[in-house]
């Protein structure tokens, strides 16, 4: 049974271990002293997508996304909303499609919004289509339940 977890900063990238016996939203960066947890989606480059999915323990929510996209626009406040309720148990991503074409090209975007779920490394779960805040909490939980049941 593990007793801590591994948690990629969201300023820095650096990857801090959190014992699981200390509140995770009060935890701080070894390096760069920032708080782990801010209540947000982090905008991620290709960089930061890599780091965030594939070197942290927690699941990483990801929304893909356009700037021109008016159900995107639509969506964009209820994602945000939807960090303060997953954050710590999860990381929430925007991921820009067009800035970040290749990454949007790897994980074979065809239509935005559309939200990833990524758990050790893997993605684990797709949905397309805007949703509400309560929407994305609850696909986004029940997914992230269910492969913490498979584990």
């Amino acid at each position: 049974m593990p007793v801590s977890r591994q948690i990629v900063c969201p300023h820095c990238s650096g990857i801090n271990r959190v014992p699981l016996d200390r509140p995770a939203k009060a935890a701080r960066c070894g390096r760069c002293k920032d708080r782990l947890f801010t209540g947000r989606p982090l905008d991620a480059d290709a960089t930061t997508f890599k780091r965030q999915t594939q070197h942290g323990d927690l699941p990483v929510l990801v929304d893909v996304w356009a700037p021109w996209c008016g159900p995107c626009q639509m969506m964009a406040p209820a994602f945000e909303a939807a960090a303060a309720d997953l954050e710590p148990q999860m990381r929430l991503l925007k991921l820009n499609s067009d800035a970040e074409s290749g990454v949007a090209a790897q994980l074979g975007i065809r239509g935005i919004p559309t939200m990833i779920l990524f758990a050790g490394g893997r993605e684990v779960a797709r949905v397309s289509g805007a949703m509400t805040q309560k929407q994305i909490v609850d696909w986004a939980c029940a997914r992230s339940s269910a492969v913490q049941s498979d584990s």
